[in-house]
């Protein structure tokens, strides 16, 4: 969802940043782009043992999740990413299912996906669903339970090198687009298949990655 739906992430890396700052933790911009995909949890334990040198409690990860979240809802809205919604109606329209796998659970995002690009709840794993989540395959795992599709049916579309690591595990065909600030050699390290620019190359060339699903 963030990255490849909804250009969100500059308001997730911010509101990351600066949670964790109020809370005495240097969490760097970069980390979040790393770390995206992870359930809000896992990536509280992950900045408080790498830069606050001990564990998180669970007063750690309610409050920084918490001021995380108020901080999002005041964020400016997330525009939806170029050329996604074209993407996802001509999917639709070649008879295929749209399953949107996200480690998030900030409900602003979440809410518009309906009004936006037509996939209702019932179509999405989100950050409340899972126990390990990325780069666990268990999110794809049970994206694929959810619609009766066969790994080597599918096709993944992700942005992230935590949800590429996810989708890899689960044997499925994993296409990354990179809007963000990774290099792309880190995304195809975490095991892509092939590396997009943007979701406008996904776009212009979803003809091709389509047929992957099937080859």
């Amino acid at each position: 969802m963030d990255g490849v739906m909804y250009d969100s992430m500059p308001n997730h890396a911010s509101t990351w940043v600066e949670s964790f700052r109020r809370s005495g933790i240097n969490f760097p911009e970069y980390d979040a782009y790393l770390n995206e995909g992870r359930t809000g949890p896992a990536t509280i334990n992950i900045a408080f043992e790498k830069y606050g040198n001990r564990p998180a409690t669970e007063e750690d990860i309610k409050t920084i999740y918490d001021t995380k979240t108020e901080l999002m809802q005041a964020a400016p809205e997330a525009p939806i990413m170029p050329g996604m919604q074209e993407v996802v109606k001509r999917t639709i329209e070649a008879g295929l299912l749209v399953v949107i796998v996200t480690g998030s659970r900030q409900p602003s995002l979440l809410a518009r996906l309906e009004s936006d690009y037509g996939i209702t709840r019932e179509n999405v794993i989100n950050g409340f669903d899972v126990k390990k989540g990325k780069p666990d395959p268990e999110p794809y795992l049970m994206a694929l339970k959810k619609v009766s599709c066969k790994a080597n049916e599918a096709i993944v579309i992700e942005n992230a090198p935590m949800g590429v690591e996810s989708s890899v595990a689960a044997n499925i065909t994993t296409i990354a687009v990179n809007t963000g600030i990774l290099k792309p050699e880190v995304l195809s390290n975490a095991g892509a298949s092939v590396v997009l620019s943007g979701t406008e190359e996904l776009l212009k060339n979803w003809e091709t990655v389509t047929g992957l699903a099937s080859s």
